[in-house]
């Protein structure tokens, strides 16, 4: 089985930082990943319905699309509601992370994200991809 994550960041560095470390969690326990990188929120508007979505992470200031607003339109989208939504972003502010929540990310975290955390969200949300 493939899993797809999806990354939405405008800092390249970040994108692929996630990707690899994602990436890496490539197993007979997972199978192969395959990760997107969105560097926009208009970019990852036209991935969606390209792909079957696994997980979903998004930057929170993105140049063009918001990710508060990327993330109300993937919860609109019957082909994502139900996808976990993991937001980041430098202005992790407690107003921040309860407007995150109640738009519907699974998680929110504040940059930077340590290596070992992404395994660890990786590991627990790309196992739960089976069972969708």
């Amino acid at each position: 089985m493939i899993r797809t994550v999806l990354v939405v960041d405008d800092s390249r560095t970040t994108r692929e930082a996630i990707a690899e470390t994602l990436e890496s969690l490539e197993s007979p326990e997972f199978g192969e990943i395959e990760v997107l990188l969105g560097s926009s929120g208009f970019e990852a508007l036209r991935l969606v319905p390209l792909h079957r979505l696994d997980l979903v992470i998004s930057d929170v200031n993105m140049p063009d699309i918001h990710g508060f607003e990327l993330l109300r339109l993937l919860r609109h989208d019957p082909r994502t509601r139900e996808v976990p939504v993991i937001l980041i972003s430098t202005q992790a502010g407690e107003r921040d992370v309860r407007q995150g929540l109640a738009l519907g990310a699974t998680e929110f975290l504040a940059k930077p994200v340590e290596k070992a955390r992404w395994v660890e969200l990786g590991r627990r949300y790309l196992a739960r991809a089976e069972a969708r």
